[in-house]
């Protein structure tokens, strides 16, 4: 028999999306509300307030925004940081380099092009971020830096 403190049985959760009801919703609005992407009332009804509190909460988190609280969400919501997140470093590509460029760019950390070439000037404002959250600064973008990344406003 498992415990529910067991992890497993804590990610056990239903799929939710607009529409949904339950104790389930309310668990996700009180979380949402946690991480101040919901203002509503806690009333287990997934309607356009808590959509667009879930959606405001994966694009922090970095995950698909489609309103939809599968797996992937509720892992991050209890985390409270991203999950499942590649490492990047010099020599890596695409997209999720544009994102970090993008928000190192906002901090002004980095001022390079936005191309998601990830090369010295993205390392170094790497290093920058991670000196300052006080990190290993190493330019390598791994769970840590992710986290210190999905505080900044995006």
């Amino acid at each position: 028999m498992q415990s529910t403190n067991d992890v497993s049985a804590q990610l056990n959760k239903p799929v939710l999306k607009e529409g949904s009801t339950g104790d389930a919703v309310k668990e996700l609005q009180q979380l949402l509300k946690k991480y101040n992407t919901y203002t509503g009332a806690i009333d287990g009804e997934f309607g356009p307030m808590t959509n667009k509190g879930v959606i405001a909460f994966q694009h922090r988190v970095f995950l698909k925004e489609d309103g939809i609280v599968a797996d992937n969400t509720w892992r991050a919501l209890y985390k409270g940081a991203p999950v499942d997140m590649p490492i990047l470093k010099k020599g890596s590509t695409g997209d999720l380099v544009i994102i970090v460029q993008n928000i190192l760019k906002s901090t002004k950390d980095y001022n390079g092009a936005i191309d998601g070439e990830f090369a010295s000037k993205l390392e170094r404002a790497v290093k920058a971020l991670q000196k300052r959250t006080e990190l290993p600064h190493d330019g390598i973008v791994e769970d840590r830096t992710w986290f210190e990344l999905s505080k900044i406003p995006h």
